[in-house]
C-alpha cells in the first residue's frame, strides 16, 4: 500500500475514533447526570402517543406547567399551558400561550377548562383536546413543576436573566420592582406566573412570553458544548418528557450556539375571538371561537422562510 494511501486511511481510522468516543462520552456523561437528578416521572403520562412529525426538520412539543402544592385546589390541573415549535431547518422557534381557562370540547363532546385535561388524563388528553380543537399535531410533551422550573433556570443561568419587569410584583414572598434587573430562577418563576391583578390571565401569558423569549435570547455561550451532555441529563432527569435524548441535545446545541432566530408567539384566544362567562358547570371560564382561533394557529406556523 502507498505511503500517502496509508496516511489517509490511518487519518480517516483516527477521526472515527475521537467521533466515536465523544459520542459514547457523551451518552455516558449524559445517562450519568440523569441518574444523578431528581427525576420523577409521573405514570399518568406512560400512555402519551405523539403525532407523527409532517418533517424530520420540525417538532412540537407541548409544555405543561404544573403547580404541584399540596395545598392547591386545582392539584393535578396544569398552571401553564404552551406549545413550542422549532423548524430545525429555518432556526425559527415559535411559541403558542394557551389560557388555562379556555373553554374547549373534550374528545367526549364535553366542555370544560384546558388546565382541567391534565387532570383527567394527564398529557396524552391534554394533546387530545388541542387536537380536537385546533387540529394542532403535538409530537412531545414536557411537563414540570414550579420547583423544577426554577432549578433548571439557576442551572443554565448561573448568573441570573436579565428581565425588564413592566410593573410591581408581589407573590409567594417575593418582592419585585418596576424596571430592568437580573432574576434568579425563583424570583423569575414569580413573575411568570402572577396573575393577581386587573388583566389575570392576559397579562401572566404576556409576561411569559417575554420570559421565554428572554430565555432564548440570552442562551448563546450560556455553557460550553462539551459539557452539554451533562447539564442535559441533569435537566431532563428533572422533567417528565419523551422527548428523545439526541433530539434534546441537538436542539440545545442550536440554541447555545445562538443559531436561532428571534422568538415568534402566539396568544390564544386571538383578539375578537372569545367572551367571559361565569355561568358554566366549570365557573367563569373564557368561552372561545375553535375555529377562528384554529385557523389563527395554522397560519402562525406555516413555513416563512
Amino acid at each position: 500500500m502507498k505511503k500517502p494511501i496509508r496516511i489517509l486511511i490511518i487519518t480517516l481510522l483516527s477521526i472515527l475514533l475521537v467521533i466515536v468516543s465523544a459520542g459514547c462520552y457523551a451518552a455516558i456523561s449524559f445517562q450519568s447526570a440523569r441518574e444523578e437528578s431528581e427525576a420523577k416521572l409521573s405514570p399518568i403520562n406512560q400512555n402519551f402517543t405523539g403525532d407523527e412529525q409532517t418533517s424530520d426538520k420540525e417538532l412540537t412539543v407541548m409544555v405543561v406547567g404544573n403547580d404541584s402544592r399540596d395545598d392547591d385546589e386545582d392539584q393535578g390541573r396544569s398552571d401553564t399551558l404552551m406549545v413550542g415549535h422549532y423548524d430545525g431547518k429555518t432556526k425559527q422557534p415559535k411559541l403558542i400561550s394557551i389560557m388555562r381557562d379556555s373553554y374547549m370540547t373534550f374528545p367526549d363532546g364535553s366542555l370544560d377548562k384546558i388546565n382541567a385535561a391534565y387532570a383527567y388524563g394527564g398529557a396524552q388528553m391534554t394533546k387530545e383536546v388541542l387536537n380536537t380543537n385546533f387540529d394542532l399535531p403535538i409530537n412531545y410533551y414536557v411537563v414540570m413543576d414550579f420547583k423544577e422550573f426554577s432549578d433548571i433556570i439557576d442551572e443554565l443561568y448561573p448568573k441570573g436573566v436579565k428581565i425588564d419587569a413592566e410593573k410591581d410584583i408581589n407573590l409567594d414572598g417575593v418582592d419585585i420592582l418596576k424596571g430592568e434587573q437580573v432574576m434568579d430562577g425563583n424570583t423569575l418563576l414569580q413573575y411568570a406566573r402572577f396573575r393577581m391583578d386587573e388583566e389575570g390571565d392576559f397579562g401572566r401569558i404576556r409576561r411569559q412570553q417575554q420570559v421565554m423569549d428572554a430565555l432564548i435570547d440570552q442562551s448563546k455561550d450560556l455553557i460550553p458544548i462539551w459539557e452539554l451532555p451533562q447539564v442535559a441529563g441533569k435537566i431532563v432527569g428533572k422533567i417528565d418528557t419523551n422527548v428523545p435524548t439526541s433530539l434534546f441535545i441537538d436542539l440545545a446545541k442550536d440554541f447555545l450556539t445562538g443559531k436561532v432566530k428571534p422568538l415568534e408567539s402566539l396568544s390564544v384566544p386571538i383578539e375578537s375571538s372569545w367572551n367571559f362567562n361565569d355561568d358554566t358547570p366549570s365557573g367563569s371560564v373564557i368561552e372561545l371561537d375553535a375555529s377562528k382561533n384554529a385557523d389563527a394557529i395554522q397560519e402562525f406556523l406555516k413555513d416563512t422562510k
